[in-house]
């Protein structure tokens, strides 16, 4: 069976990057029937926190997509040990006992890169078990094969077929000093260990398959089918990363900016894949019938935010249609926190009642707070009398229409369709057209000039509610 892995390290929040790769893991084994397991790469004592586990669990729910299986690798060290044991017992690994790897006796590739430490590659196993036994810390290291011109290889599904001369690999270190193995066993190990078919990970992560495919060589297993994905990069090229580019990296400014899960998971699967048929609005079920490793670009992917604007203009454009296209209740539910958050009093049964009027008005989840707020406040924010008067109209024009509305609204049904015929009745008494008629009730009522359609948003505040605020609008004038 298909099976497939994301395998984080515990050190930082949840990266864009991250999350994409764990996205794409997950499409492909949904698209093909396959199992997603999660593997936390905690072996790393000195850099793991608790806060990042939290930001890493707490992004992934968020997204909103299940996993089959969870493990941690910390609670895997024997079997890890167990594997490195073996291959040292096959002699393709040594021992060695050096504090660093430098100095005149090691030898170095063409590029002066370190590659090994003859003294210890080449020490026999007798003087290596005497030490040992002695105490003294020692490195396990694989021992690269040499000297014959022996070429690793593999197909990388994305990248195509990938070489390399095994002369040009370092003794790369199995287990530390400490005896806690490093990433290269560990990932090897528990990849192996769980039938891990396909492996989808991050281009950066490319250089250390020719170490990977030696190690699953010498444990007696079968490499998995690689997959590597483009890097994702900030306009000026350089790779993402927090040190350089701030909280926009992190999938949790998303999530407080108020971006929905599937808005940001289609965005993502748009940088560095595309469907055949050029879309870019996508719901899930939509992402995961047409997801394929083909179609994912060796070129890597740019994430277009500006230090005045934090988000690519792609994202927030999928956002707000992803927003239209949720269901009202759906939609309801989510705007709901950002309103609570806020302090404003809204409850779920009123917020029902506006979410249709805000919806093609909002771009963010957030944006419900300015865009809703006045549905909600017992009293409207300060605004300038001056934007009560329509704009060829003066302050005797808007307190008459104000009047007007006032005493004919005392007794009008509180229904969108009576309140447009009544008012509409009224402009017309007053020989006035719609928009100097309306723009004084607008701005009473809501308290600005953009607003959503008049007539809906007064049956949703009420009788008692416009009543109140539009002789406070009069007295204002």
């Amino acid at each position: 069976m298909l099976r497939v892995r994301f395998a984080p390290s515990p050190t930082g929040f949840l990266h864009v990057g991250s999350a994409r790769t764990f996205i794409f893991n997950w499409l492909y084994a949904r698209h093909n029937g396959g199992v997603m397991v999660l593997r936390l790469d905690d072996t790393d004592v000195e850099r793991n926190s608790d806060a990042s586990v939290n930001s890493i669990f707490d992004g992934l729910r968020w997204l909103g997509l299940c996993w089959d299986e969870e493990y941690k690798q910390s609670e895997r060290l024997a079997l890890h040990r167990g594997i490195a044991e073996a291959i040292f017992a096959r002699d393709l690994a040594y021992r060695d006992f050096t504090p660093a790897h430098s100095g005149e006796s090691d030898s170095s590739g063409p590029q002066g890169a370190w590659l090994f430490n003859p003294g210890m590659r080449d020490l026999t196993r007798v003087e290596s078990d005497r030490r040992a036994a002695a105490g003294e810390p020692f490195a396990l290291r694989f021992r690269v094969p040499r000297g014959h011109n022996h070429i690793l290889r593999f197909a990388d599904s994305v990248y195509g077929e990938q070489s390399k001369l095994a002369d040009e690999v370092e003794d790369f270190a199995l287990l530390r000093s400490d005896g806690m193995p490093t990433y290269h066993l560990a990932s090897c190990a528990d990849d192996a260990d769980l039938r891990i078919s396909h492996i989808i990970r991050g281009q950066d992560h490319l250089s250390n398959t020719y170490k990977h495919l030696l190690i699953f060589e010498a444990a007696g297993t079968e490499a998995p089918q690689f997959a590597h994905l483009p890097l994702l990069v900030a306009p000026d090229g350089t790779k993402l990363s927090k040190r350089c580019h701030g909280p926009v990296v992190s999938v949790t400014t998303y999530r407080d900016a108020g971006f929905l899960p599937e808005a940001f998971v289609n965005f993502l699967c748009l940088l560095g894949w595309s469907p055949k048929d050029d879309r870019d609005f996508l719901t899930l079920a939509e992402l995961t019938s047409a997801f394929t490793l083909e179609g994912v670009n060796r070129a890597n992917a740019v994430v277009n935010f500006r230090e005045e604007d934090p988000f690519d203009p792609k994202a927030v454009w999928l956002n707000a249609e992803h927003i239209r296209a949720l269901p009202i209740a759906q939609l309801s539910a989510q705007l709901l926190p950002f309103l609570q958050q806020a302090g404003l009093p809204a409850t779920s049964e009123k917020l029902l009642q506006v979410t249709p009027l805000i919806r093609e008005r909002i771009k963010f989840l957030r944006d419900v707070n300015t865009a809703a707020d006045f549905f909600f406040a017992s009293q409207l924010p300060p605004y300038d009398c001056i934007e009560l008067i329509p704009q060829k109209g003066d302050a005797a024009l808007a307190r008459r229409v104000l009047i007007e509305a006032h005493e004919l609204l005392a007794s009008t049904p509180f229904e969108h369709a009576a309140l447009e015929s009544a008012l509409r009745g009224a402009a017309a008494r007053l020989n006035l057209k719609a928009g100097p008629m309306f723009q004084p009730i607008r701005v009473a009522v809501c308290g600005r000039k953009n607003a959503p359609p008049l007539f809906e948003t007064m049956e949703v505040l009420g009788r008692e509610l416009c009543l109140e605020r539009i002789a406070q609008a009069i007295a204002k004038l």
